[in-house]
């Protein structure tokens, strides 16, 4: 499937936490950690599990950088 997001970046599934409603997704990106929070059946449609390799795809017209 072809995106029009360029930040596409290669992840390891580190924890799961699922709620009646939502899901916190935990991913590893080169040593860092990076929440995402999606719909419980989305993580069940997604079959995620913990040490899985998924893409994890950020489209946002709002990046910050702090220093």
């Amino acid at each position: 499937m072809e995106l029009s997001a360029r930040n596409q970046l290669p992840a390891t599934v580190r924890t799961i936490k699922l709620g009646s409603v939502m899901a916190e997704v935990i991913v590893e990106i080169a040593g860092h950690e990076v929440a995402s929070v999606i719909t419980r059946s989305s993580a069940e449609r997604l079959n995620l599990n913990v040490g899985d390799q998924v893409t994890v795809i950020i489209k946002s017209t709002e990046v910050m950088i702090g220093k």
